[in-house]
């Protein structure tokens, strides 16, 4: 059985290639899936800026200089050596941009499995787990496009929502979205405008391109492009939260303010080309903040996956509340998907409009 795949240069996201590769027969215990649809966002493109220093060039190795850039899709079973799982099953979690993958499942229950293939152990457990599908509700498999599309992003949304809340938003009066107009950033937005108890003012930092949509969403208080932030209140507190990466922006934001940054928090790479590099700043230290790290201190505190139960309920209401603002589109093969993700790291792709892709023809 052969794969085809997309292949990333690491050091250079423009340069991609299409690999036909022939994949080792199933071991005891293995199952072979057949990768049917996944979505491509500007979080994939964070995934690989940041593929080295988190570890996402490592969930599905490639060689050299290359990698691949993993996807939330859906997969179905075409062969199985493992007694847990069926032939025909539908899976949904985090794959290769790809035809095929083998998957060795563990700790299988009625609605998930792990995969603990040897070189994906030491990895962060959060994108090892696949959900099977068979028994989810009608309305559940009716979104299925919005689960890879958006789910995942506004899975981490609730969770950032989640650890302000835990720390009682750091004392700041105001919380500072950069990227506003990410799925992330308007997702954050979304669930502090809505906690009437959170009782914080949200500001949505964006592109002047951009400033028309993240109004019509109706979820901050006030939106402002980012070469504007000297239009802000700089004697409030402040928490930042920023998808955008940008060392200019981050610095821009943390001189404005000063002390009145009590948490500076670092989630994406939306503008990946700009520069990283900043100097000391007053305020809160800027700290990259790991999705898992927060969801493994509720799974600890609350018990293992009801953060993410929580975080999944409420990515469903958030891609309702923004159906008529948002399109999703479809494409097939591989020349489809390598066009799409080069349209994403060049920021070709408007953020009203969701991508599904499939590597086959």
């Amino acid at each position: 059985m052969n794969t085809q795949e997309l292949w990333v240069q690491r050091s250079d996201l423009r340069k991609t290639k299409v690999v036909t590769r022939e994949l080792a027969p199933l071991a005891d215990g293995e199952v072979l899936v057949a990768i049917d649809k996944f979505a491509l966002t500007a979080n994939n493109v964070s995934y690989a800026v940041s593929g080295d220093f988190i570890g996402y060039w490592k969930y599905y190795p490639a060689e050299g200089e290359w990698g691949k850039v993993p996807v939330w899709g859906f997969a179905d079973v075409v062969e199985s050596r493992c007694a847990d799982i069926a032939i025909g099953e539908r899976i949904w979690g985090f794959f290769p941009m790809g035809t095929h993958i083998t998957l060795k499942p563990s700790k299988v229950l009625a609605g998930q499995f792990t995969d603990v293939t040897e070189h994906r152990r030491p990895l962060p457990g959060l994108y090892n787990d696949y959900m099977r599908t068979q028994n989810d509700p009608p309305a559940v498999k009716a979104m299925e496009d919005a689960r890879c599309v958006l789910f995942p992003l506004f899975a981490t949304s609730y969770v950032l929502y989640d650890y302000l809340v835990a720390n009682a938003f750091f004392g700041a009066s105001q919380v500072i979205v950069g990227s506003a107009s990410s799925k992330t950033g308007f997702g954050l937005a979304y669930l502090i405008h809505h906690d009437k108890a959170a009782n914080r003012q949200v500001v949505g930092l964006t592109s002047p391109q951009n400033i028309s949509f993240v109004e019509k969403l109706s979820v901050c208080d006030q939106v402002v492009a980012y070469g504007d932030i000297a239009k802000l209140d700089r004697t409030k507190a402040t928490a930042f939260v920023d998808m955008a990466g940008s060392a200019a922006v981050i610095t821009a934001i943390h001189t404005y303010f000063g002390e009145n940054v009590k948490e500076s928090c670092i989630v994406g790479a939306t503008h990946w080309e700009a520069d990283r590099k900043r100097g000391e700043l007053p305020g809160a230290k800027p700290a990259f903040f790991f999705a898992p790290s927060h969801i493994g201190k509720r799974n600890a505190e609350w018990g293992p996956g009801v953060l993410i139960g929580k975080a999944m309920a409420a990515s469903a209401k958030i891609a309702a509340s923004i159906a008529d603002e948002f399109e999703i589109t479809h494409g097939r093969g591989a020349v489809a998907v390598e066009k799409v993700f080069l349209a994403l790291v060049n920021n070709d792709v408007p953020p009203s409009k969701g991508l599904m892709l499939s590597m086959k023809a």
